[in-house]
């Protein structure tokens, strides 16, 4: 393995810790913080800390993001809206471990919407991986009993999640189609602020139906986490890390997100898993 190889994986190994403490938080705090308020007080928070160092970067790029403004919006709603308000809403009806575990389909999904949009031939062998995989998928959402497919008793939390990582996952596809030249803190920063536009008036909209933060040191802890490293860290770290060894090799670390998250779960949650869990956990792996 080259400096270059290590140094890019001892980057990408930091995101998973950070997101599997999103979900353990994101759970926590179902019950104190509105999932829209999290999400945006997630953006908010990461753009704070962001703002000091990528400004002039920012101010000097913004040109080149008017440049490729289509790209930059579609980007900034899939991987910083749709994704996180998705996972917060998810949390409030099924376990962290359940998402956690549900995150290792995002290698699985970029590999097959390359597949579908951007015409990657897949050999057999591939075919077969996606089918384990998806096997794997549905054995942690139909809690290994495979009669909720025929009463269609599926978790609504666990189906929502699922769709958080089908957003993310085009948010890892399209994060390459900008040019590699352009600086990755800037373009992050311009992600929050999209991301903080949209996200403003969803979070009042919620506000005003009478869902309100219970305003304890609690709730107030789980927002600067969400916004300082799963928000601002993590993502960098994994644009910088897809940037240098690609998407498809940068997903694969999203499998230490259940490693990471089980033993947060079950330490801070009091979360165990299950016989189901380790089967489709198995399945997905397998089938990648």
């Amino acid at each position: 393995m080259t400096c270059k190889s290590l140094w890019a994986g001892m980057i990408l190994a930091l995101p998973p810790l950070f997101w599997a403490g999103n979900f353990v938080v994101g759970r926590a705090a179902s019950a104190e913080v509105p999932p829209m308020l999290l999400a945006l007080s997630r953006q908010v928070v990461a753009l704070a800390c962001l703002l000091p160092f990528g400004w002039t970067v920012m101010r000097r790029d913004l040109p080149r993001y008017w440049q490729h403004w289509l790209l930059l919006v579609r980007v900034s709603l899939a991987g910083m809206v749709v994704f996180n308000a998705l996972v917060y809403v998810g949390l409030h009806a099924t376990t962290a471990s359940n998402a956690q575990l549900l995150n290792s389909t995002i290698p699985v999904l970029i590999v097959l919407f390359g597949a579908i949009f951007l015409r990657q031939r897949l050999a057999p062998g591939q075919i077969f991986g996606l089918a384990l995989s998806c096997l794997g998928v549905l054995t942690i959402i139909l809690r290994g009993d495979p009669l909720r497919i025929i009463t269609l008793e599926f978790s609504i939390g666990d189906l929502i999640v699922l769709a958080a990582m089908v957003s993310f996952s085009l948010f890892s596809l399209w994060l390459r189609d900008f040019p590699a030249d352009l600086n990755r803190l800037g373009l992050l920063g311009a992600q929050f602020v999209i991301a903080v536009a949209v996200l403003t008036p969803l979070a009042c909209i919620e506000y005003l139906t009478g869902a309100r933060p219970s305003g304890s040191v609690g709730s107030i802890g789980a927002m600067l986490y969400v916004g300082i490293a799963a928000g601002f860290l993590a993502n960098l770290l994994y644009m910088v890390g897809i940037a240098r060894v690609g998407p498809a090799r940068a997903g694969l670390f999203i499998h230490l997100v259940p490693l990471y998250g089980a033993v947060m779960s079950n330490a801070l949650l009091g979360e165990d898993l299950h016989v189901h869990h380790l089967i489709g956990m198995a399945a997905i792996i397998g089938g990648l």
